[in-house]
């Protein structure tokens, strides 16, 4: 039998057993809903004029159309992370893809605006049910710690390409298809799904769980929503009463939901864990890497859109093209943790994209595309790097028979991190533009679309500059964001003499 050395006690132990075919072949049916799923948060940016001019949504059912999956997904993940710990990640997987599925099919043919919005919700409650049950499943598939990094280094690629694919699909089947149709491709992948994983996912679950705490639920839920809305109204119309009282009464719900953590025996969250430096600190870089990622994708689509010209589906493909930094950075990080401190690893990817973000404050109005586009792939290999050893290192960090909430916990880090990427990154970017605008017309001055809308000539040619010095400065606090990352994972995540948990 092979053996390995124990951290502490010198003595030799058994080595943990090697995943084979069936366990990777079970890693790639969980990929295909995962990528889904994610592909699901931007999947309707290039179908949304079809469905007004199918189901003529006002515009704030067309802004629920939008948002309602992913608050839904948001505000869930905590809950079915926990709930997956219970009941059997196996049984939350085969629920969610049904739920999923059949909540797509709806999607499909909803003759309302109304109807739409309510099974775009129920899709979240589908993808909040698949997401922390298939991260929490590798924990449980592989136990070598060198396949563990592998297949998370996978999961991380795929849910962060499927985010970025979600356009370019989009804008391929609406070439082709009616609206539906970027909701009908789910459907096949969740009933492989349904098939396959009775024969090759394990079934998982707390050996004494303990009683479903109903409460925390409800609160962990109506903390989060009214946080990332509330955050979301802030970067999308600056701060207005109604927005901050939003964020404030989230903000207080949660305070409750982490009290009532502490208190109660079979809490949903584990305090404990969070307290960990390996945990803890994942969650952090995690967060400070989405907030960056998101936070700039706003201004990059409008650049290549409005800016450079680019039609929509265009700017789907170009936007691509960072992404081949990702499978340069992932495997490339794996590769280096192996031989080096992790946490030290994960700093240099920070440190990377920090260097990325930096090469994006000197993109003008007439820079060469192939210049914004190699920036972009550097900060995305960087950040990928580290997001897979971040996600990787918190998972190790998690006991097996919590694995599915500390995914949760982990998942709704990003969520968080997305909002607050766009409201800080997004208001930074929007004062620039708004003070190079300040003797344009209101229209103007306000938005760059209202600029495209209103404005000729050498107005219009300012716009596109004050936009670009915007971009410039979001750019710039992108990466005084993974400055402090890199500080971060040298401070916590990095490895201490005699720590066992780091070892």
């Amino acid at each position: 039998m092979d053996t390995t050395t124990g951290p502490l006690t010198g003595r030799t132990q058994p080595a943990p057993p090697r995943a084979g075919r069936r366990e990777w072949t079970a890693l790639a049916v969980l990929m295909l809903p995962l990528l889904l799923v994610s592909m699901d948060v931007s999947v309707l940016y290039f179908a949304i004029p079809f469905i007004s001019a199918d189901l003529a949504p006002s515009s704030t059912q067309q802004l629920w159309i939008l948002d309602m999956y992913g608050f839904v997904l948001a505000g869930l993940l905590i809950t079915m992370g926990a709930l997956g710990d219970r009941i059997g990640r196996r049984t939350l997987v085969l629920a969610g893809a049904g739920v999923f599925g059949l909540a797509s099919l709806a999607a499909a043919y909803a003759d309302s605006a109304q109807l739409l919005i309510a099974v775009r919700a129920l899709l979240g409650v589908g993808g909040a049910a698949l997401m922390p049950s298939t991260l929490a499943l590798i924990r449980n598939l592989f136990h070598d710690e060198k396949q563990r990094a592998q297949a998370v280094t996978a999961w991380t690629g795929v849910m962060t390409l499927g985010i970025s694919f979600g356009p370019v699909v989009s804008g391929a089947l609406l070439e082709h298809f009616w609206w539906g149709s970027v909701f009908l491709i789910n459907l096949p992948a969740m009933v492989l799904l349904l098939i396959l994983a009775p024969l090759l996912l394990p079934e998982v679950k707390q050996s004494a769980p303990g009683r479903f705490d109903g409460t925390s639920a409800v609160l962990s839920l109506t903390g989060l929503l009214p946080v990332i809305q509330g955050v979301k109204e802030l970067a999308r119309n600056g701060v207005q009463l109604l927005p901050v009282l939003s964020v404030a009464a989230g903000l207080v719900l949660l305070y409750v939901f982490v009290r009532r953590q502490s208190r109660i025996a079979h809490p949903l969250v584990d305090l404990e864990l969070l307290r960990r430096r390996a945990f803890g600190g994942a969650v952090l870089a995690n967060l400070f890497a989405i907030a960056a990622t998101v936070g700039m994708a706003v201004f990059l689509t409008q650049y290549l859109q409005s800016v450079l010209g680019k039609s929509p589906f265009q700017a789907a493909l170009w936007s691509l093209v960072p992404a081949a930094g990702a499978f340069v950075g992932a495997p490339a990080g794996a590769t280096l943790a192996r031989r080096l401190d992790r946490g030290s690893v994960m700093a240099g990817g920070f440190a990377v994209s920090a260097c990325g973000f930096l090469a994006l404050t000197q993109v003008r109005t007439d820079s060469a595309l192939w210049f914004t586009l190699t920036a972009c792939a550097v900060y995305s290999s960087g950040l990928v790097a580290a997001m897979a050893l971040a996600n990787e290192l918190a998972l190790g960090a998690a006991p097996p028979e919590r694995a599915g909430s500390a995914a949760a916990v982990l998942e709704s880090g990003q969520e968080l991190g997305g909002a607050l990427g766009m409201a800080v990154l997004g208001s930074v970017g929007a004062a620039v533009y708004r003070h190079g605008m300040a003797s344009a017309p209101a229209a103007a001055r306000e938005t760059l679309g209202g600029a495209l809308a209103t404005a000729h000539g050498n107005d219009l040619t300012a716009a596109f500059g004050a936009f670009t010095r915007g971009l410039d400065y979001a750019a710039l606090g992108a990466a005084v964001l993974m400055a402090a990352a890199a500080v971060l994972a040298l401070t916590l995540l990095r490895a201490r003499r005699g720590d066992a948990s780091a070892a």
